[in-house]
């Protein structure tokens, strides 16, 4: 095992999205009593952000400074879909997510991991494209306004994410099946 400061980066967002999660499910908890719920919001995005912060900061030490690693190559990934799928569970808990577009991007996001881990297990490899960068920001900026409750913008914002989530996913199946 390797740790370098990208892979550091990843296990910091392993350990912040249990930790957004609680604080999205258990508003009404004990420990929050006198608390409005706008600072437990505040304070889920704030992890949010860091933790999407992470992401961005991991990839790019890791390439800049040559430090990629197998492990890596398995954190990040893991990383961004635990942080993705505690955000989505807890919005949809908390009733801000419609249900049916969590699970279209949560499938969409399973399975084309399962698509990369198939490319890789024939020695392919299937990198990510333009497309789902930028799904990845849409969908981080759905769930920060989601989180914050800023309705109607946070509601575009999720179809917005969603129709990348699905063109992206387009994408990923198309480059596989070309390199077949």
């Amino acid at each position: 095992m390797s740790w370098n400061i990208p892979n550091l980066l990843a296990l910091i967002r392993v350990l912040i999205a249990p930790l957004m999660f609680w604080l999205l499910i258990n508003q009404d908890h004990a420990v929050f009593e006198g608390i409005h719920y706008s600072w437990i919001n505040l304070a889920a995005a704030i992890l949010f952000v860091i933790a999407s912060a992470t992401d961005f900061f991991d990839g790019y030490i890791a390439r800049a400074w040559n430090q990629k690693t197998v492990f890596g190559g398995i954190l990040d990934p893991l990383a961004d879909k635990m942080l993705i799928l505690a955000a989505f569970l807890g919005l949809m808990l908390l009733s801000r997510a419609n249900p049916w577009i969590v699970y279209i991007i949560l499938v969409r996001e399973f399975f084309i991991t399962g698509l990369r881990v198939a490319a890789a297990s024939e020695g392919k490899k299937v990198a990510a494209s333009f497309a789902g960068k930028i799904k990845t920001v849409f969908q981080m900026i759905a769930i920060g306004f989601l989180i914050m409750d800023w309705s109607p913008l946070s509601e575009i914002l999720l179809w917005i994410a969603l129709t990348l989530t699905l063109y992206s996913g387009f994408e990923y199946i198309i480059s596989y099946t070309k390199r077949k």
